[in-house]
This record gives structure tokens, sequence and C-alpha cells, in this order.
């Protein structure tokens, strides 16, 4: 089974909104059963909380619900598990190279990367800022999901 995990810094904004964004653009194309998809911190404060509030309230606006994700930290058994490691930003990146087996470095990916019309990179994290930064979040990840999952249809279906 192919699986991808999502990885933001506290796993309460970012990477919960791109596993939504995912989850919905699998189910659509009749993908779900056959993708495994998670999300995960690189820091454990939050764990086991819900999203945070805003992101909920973007990710529904679109039509996803993610109120039943409960935040955790990435494990190192998550290198093993998982063919699609898509970060949200460089630091985080960094911070799971820094962890992960040189065997798995490659499964490694900034998930914006995957969304190249958008003319950035990194996720920006809302966390700080004014609400509708979640909504521009939500959207940069539909993008960046229909890219990932096109191309995982190419290489695994």
């Amino acid at each position: 089974m192919t699986s991808v995990l999502f990885v933001c810094m506290g796993n309460i904004c970012r990477s919960p909104m791109a596993e939504g964004a995912f989850r919905a653009a699998a189910s659509e194309a009749g993908l779900i059963d056959r993708i495994r998809i998670d999300s995960a911190g690189t820091i454990g404060y939050h764990a086991g909380s819900a999203p945070d509030d805003r992101a909920i309230d973007a990710a529904r606006k679109h039509g996803v619900d993610i109120s039943g994700q409960r935040s955790r930290i990435v494990t190192d058994s998550d290198f093993t598990t998982y063919n699609y490691i898509m970060v949200m930003d460089r630091e985080n990146l960094q911070d799971l190279m820094a962890r992960s087996p040189d065997q798995f470095k490659d499964r490694l990916q900034l998930f914006l990367s995957f969304a190249p019309q958008l003319q950035i990179d990194e996720m920006p994290d809302p966390y700080y800022g004014p609400s509708d930064q979640f909504s521009v979040c939500f959207r940069a990840a539909k993008e960046a999901a229909e890219g990932l999952l096109s191309q995982i249809k190419e290489k695994h279906f």
C-alpha cells in the first residue's frame, strides 16, 4: 500500500490541513482505500490535540472535515512506514533529515514542490497570523495535494 505522511512542527495547523486536502483528493479519485494517509509534528507539544479551530474552519469552508484528527509526534518508524513524507517548511525538513536513516532521506520532500504554479515551496505558518492565512494555506495544500496525487497515480496505480 502506498503511504503518505504530512509533517509540520506541531501538527495542529498546516499538516492536518494538508492531510485533509489530500484525503479529499484521494477520495474523489477513488483511491482513499489504497493510500495510507496521516500527519504528524516534529515536536510533541500538542500530542493528542485536535487541529487548531482556525484550521478546522478553513478546511470546513472547502468541504473538508479535519476535526477528528489528533496531533502526534513523528516516530522513528514513520521513516520506514511512509513512502512519501511531505514536509511543510525547510526547518522541519532539516529536522527530519537529521533524524532519518540515510536510505529513507529520499522520501522527504517539501509538500508545496508539488504545486510549482504557487511559486513558493514552503507552506507559511498561519498560527500567529490573521485567520485568513489558514484559508490561504488550505488552498495551497489543495493544489499541492492534487499534484502529489497525480504523481502517485502515475507511479503506483
